[in-house]
């Protein structure tokens, strides 16, 4: 997300504190709960199926434990640009790294079926909206890897799990964090397309290993309305339409609950050195040298569905 968005969200109606229901009890709310889905269609950066991988790629779907965002907004239409809808949501943002990021210590992450955002429904611009747009920032989760050492069977390639931590969003600005059940100490801003992994569970005389890190040139961003409202390059700004729309009175009797069903089908991208389709990021035979090298690690589609 470069200058443009940050000047819209800027000059955009003050956004809502960045909470989970922390707010005087004001009546019924507008809620927001994370659904990751495996079997959703995947989809490229104009919302078009994208099934095939480039050669030489690869490609798995994670299995997800938590998720956090950064700027939510309804849109009217296919025209509303970005920035001129009804913005609901900015999360907190710091210099303290030079550029504005996302401060990263104060990102609300929330698991599959948790409330990852709401408001009260008088706060929320009467009106009937077609699309949501969802900027994304923190994704954790875990992937299965390969892994060979000559101290283990003599290279034989060992079947493990790893957790990890990718940052999505435009620019974070990150002290300390931890992946698995080590930390990775930053003190810096990291542009989209960072993360690292952890190798979780190793086997016996394996070495210890430190959560590997890397800084891939982007992510997928799938935004279907593409021609006719973009979204910034570098931007996680994720677009999806409500398949009845969405009608928003200022009369609501109960809550309103709208889950964003993300599509993770094979988001978690890599260049496969020898093409044997297992993701093995580092070379435990050669001093773990880099192997496979991750390419995209951006969600592949969202859909908002209203539940009645």
């Amino acid at each position: 997300m470069r200058n443009t968005l940050i000047i819209l969200l800027t000059l955009s109606l003050c956004a809502m504190v960045a909470c989970k229901k922390t707010d005087v009890d004001e009546g019924p709310r507008l809620i927001f709960r994370f659904k990751f889905d495996s079997t959703q269609t995947r989809l490229n950066n104009f919302g078009n199926p994208s099934g095939e991988l480039p050669a030489g790629h690869a490609a798995q779907s994670p299995r997800f434990r938590t998720m956090s965002s950064h700027y939510i907004e309804l849109a009217p239409d296919s025209l509303t640009l970005l920035g001129r809808g009804a913005i609901l949501y900015r999360a907190a943002e710091t210099n303290a790294g030079g550029e504005m990021a996302i401060d990263f210590s104060k990102s609300v992450n929330a698991a599959e079926g948790e409330d990852f955002y709401s408001v009260p429904l008088s706060k929320v611009p009467p009106g009937f909206y077609k699309w949501l747009r969802v900027s994304l920032a923190y994704q954790h989760y875990d992937i299965n890897l390969i892994y060979r050492t000559s101290l283990y069977n003599s290279g034989t390639p060992i079947a493990l799990q790893g957790t990890v931590s990718s940052f999505i969003g435009f620019n974070t600005y990150l002290t300390t964090y931890k992946v698995a059940n080590q930390n990775v100490t930053v003190n810096g801003n990291r542009k989209q397309g960072y993360g690292a992994i952890e190798i979780t569970h190793l086997p016996p005389l394996a070495p210890a290993q430190s959560p590997f890190e890397w800084q891939a040139r982007g992510t997928t961003v799938p935004n279907p309305i593409a021609a006719t409202s973009p979204v910034p390059a570098g931007s996680c700004v994720v677009t999806g339409r409500f398949d009845q729309g969405l009608t928003i009175t200022g009369n609501e009797s109960k809550d309103v609950i709208v889950t964003v069903s993300l599509s993770t089908n094979k988001s978690f991208e890599w260049k496969d050195k020898n093409s044997d389709g297992l993701f093995e990021p580092v070379d435990g035979l050669n001093g773990n040298a880099v192997l496979d090298s991750v390419v995209d690690m951006g969600v592949r589609g969202l859909k908002p569905v209203v539940d009645n």
